[in-house]
């Protein structure tokens, strides 16, 4: 691989250098008030973020599966009944960790490349008279086949049933890159992480609770430690964690808030639309289909790509690597082999997406796949050109 290359997975995504050099920084006392010059920006930062005026917002050193355990174990009690769709890896990993913490999962499973049913949702919630559902779950962006699903529907579902249900949403791969509405979407748990749309090194669980969901943190008895929200809220308090911080990545958190608020968060979502688009663009004119179902459900940040039938997709990600120092990210799951993924999200240009293009087609045409060299590249650059002449007019 080469450190020179821009990446073109899911997440990690790219770093941008300010971002590099706000994590690289001296040791400083995280229990001074020094550190909550860093801690409560970013947790600022991060309400904006999520669209939210009151959301308390939880800074974890984890990972976003981190922040998943956090929703669980802070609002709920062994046995009790949650709601949840299975379309993806990331999906089922999510309720693989709630079976495990001794959760009741009522599973509707779904074709991978679906978004989440919430037509379904509504038909269980409204059958549940009883409200033994105590939560939804809901992947906003399943990472593993490109398919973003609507949450503002999944919020419908809930009140068209009159169901009182918390409704907790992975945001891993939406938050910080594609609109997300906290307080307009009725959200419970929101949950991210530092490495996608935050273009941060992977290292912090990013989580936002509604009073709602505060709530229930007085009733739910699932044992917890490490993500205790009310330990962790005591210690804000006083500037401070109640175990060490990774003060680092709070300060590139910080500045990554700034960053994105400074561009404007609808020039954010634009820019992540506009080279999904021609990632799309380009895998129409190599003549193949993405995961996704339909366009109603496109990812703006990963686009996972079919390839023909009895081709390994998993060799373009290997051959990518060997020979062009490139990344890109291989299918999971059901869809193992089936496709390969294009991360166009974070910290990424049109310029960047066409490199990217660029290193697909050449390795799809040195693995014998009938692609024509140039056409996916002069498909982005047709949709990158108009899209730009567009913009130049609009801002006339």
């Amino acid at each position: 691989m080469s450190f020179q290359n821009p990446v073109f997975i899911p997440g990690p995504t790219n770093i941008p250098e300010s971002l590099r050099k706000a994590c690289d920084m001296p040791t400083i006392d995280h229990r001074s008030p020094l550190f909550g010059q860093i801690l409560h920006p970013a947790r600022a930062g991060v309400r904006k973020i999520l669209k939210s005026d009151s959301a308390e917002i939880f800074i974890f050193p984890s990972s976003g599966t981190g922040g998943w355990e956090t929703a669980v174990t802070n609002t709920l009690s062994a046995g009790d009944k949650i709601l949840a769709a299975r379309n993806g890896m990331f999906s089922h990993r999510w309720i693989d960790l709630c079976q495990r913490h001794g959760l009741d999962v009522q599973i509707v499973d779904t074709p991978w490349g679906e978004g989440l049913p919430a037509d379904r949702y509504e038909e269980i919630l409204t059958a549940d008279t009883n409200h033994e559902i105590k939560a939804v779950l809901a992947t906003h962006n399943e990472t593993a086949t490109g398919v973003l699903s609507d949450i503002a529907a999944v919020r419908r579902a809930l009140d068209a049933a009159s169901h009182p249900a918390m409704l907790f949403v992975d945001g891993v791969s939406s938050i910080a890159s594609v609109d997300f509405r906290f307080d307009e979407w009725g959200v419970d748990v929101a949950v991210t992480g530092s490495q996608k749309g935050f273009m941060l090194p992977a290292g912090l669980a990013i989580v936002g609770f509604s009073a709602k969901a505060m709530e229930a943190t007085q009733t739910g008895t699932l044992p917890r430690t490490f993500f205790d929200v009310h330990d962790m809220r005591k210690g804000y308090a006083n500037n401070a964690y109640p175990y060490t911080p990774a003060v680092g990545l709070m300060n590139g958190l910080n500045e990554a808030c700034t960053m994105l608020l400074n561009e404007g968060l609808e020039n954010v979502f634009a820019r992540h639309r506009r080279i999904a688009e021609g990632v799309r663009a380009a895998v129409g004119a190599w003549g193949m289909e993405l995961c996704a179902a339909n366009p109603s459900v496109y990812s703006d940040t990963v686009s996972a790509i079919r390839t023909p039938d009895g081709f390994n997709a998993t060799d373009i990600v290997t051959h990518a690597a060997e020979k062009y120092g490139v990344a890109f990210g291989v299918g999971l799951g059901e869809v193992a082999g089936k496709v390969f993924r294009i991360g166009h999200l974070g910290s990424l240009t049109d310029v960047m997406a066409l490199s990217g293009i660029a290193t697909a087609e050449m390795c799809m045409a040195d693995l014998g796949l009938d692609i024509q060299l140039g056409s996916g590249v002069a498909a982005a650059q047709d949709y990158y050109r108009g899209q730009t002449a567009q913009e130049q007019r609009d801002a006339a």
